[in-house]
């Protein structure tokens, strides 16, 4: 099993060469969607925990 790092680094290296080839028509779309990448991994991350938590049924 792969550290999280690992996992976080295999999911932000693909993002984060698709971004330069995108061409944002101000600073502001860009701004927008790296603050949208940055706020979804804690979402994930927060889902997955609840999910685990119920799995085990520490509800």
């Amino acid at each position: 099993m792969t550290s999280v790092s690992t996992q976080l680094l295999i999911v932000l290296i693909p993002l984060l060469l698709v971004l330069p080839v995108v061409e944002a028509v101000e600073a502001g779309d860009a701004i927008a969607v790296l603050l949208g990448v940055v706020l979804s991994i804690p979402g994930m991350c927060a889902c997955l925990g609840a999910y685990a938590r119920k799995r085990i049924g520490q509800v």
